[in-house]
């Protein structure tokens, strides 16, 4: 078995069919990663990957917006198809098993996303002690 994780953006919002009586949720991911050239420019390099969810579990679809964060799982297909040109195009699919919002894009980029929950403001609410405060031995853990 093949599984592919992406961590990506969407790219439009979610489109929910019906196919031979069954839910369909299709959306696509584009992940960007940042890299440098042979000369030391930053470049730029997204893939897009065309997603569908097979699930009667629709009640995440309207959450499923152009711009928010995701984490999908599944398995990959490789589709060619015939572009204008005469060309044989290529694309990425994947069967989605799982689907997680991790956030949005909002209006400076912290708006509707997991943000809120980051390392400073669990370590303000929360007191963590730090290595050189723990003086059990380390035979101790309860577990």
């Amino acid at each position: 078995m093949i599984k592919l994780q992406v961590i990506g953006n969407l790219g439009k919002d979610c489109i929910t069919n019906t196919v031979n009586g069954k839910n369909v949720m299709n959306f696509n991911v584009a992940h960007t990663e940042k890299f440098r050239d042979a000369q030391g420019n930053q470049k730029d390099k997204t893939i897009w990957v065309e997603c569908a969810y097979w699930s009667d579990r629709t009640g995440i679809a309207p959450y499923l917006k152009k711009g928010t964060q995701v984490y999908v799982d599944g398995t990959p297909e490789v589709r060619t198809y015939p572009k204008n040109d005469g060309t044989t195009g290529v694309s990425l699919s994947l069967r989605v098993v799982n689907v997680q919002l991790l956030g949005s894009r909002g209006a400076g980029g912290a708006e509707g996303s997991s943000e809120g929950f980051s390392q400073q403001a669990v370590s303000s609410s929360v007191n963590i002690p730090s290595p050189s405060d723990v003086t059990a031995p380390i035979d101790d853990l309860p577990f």
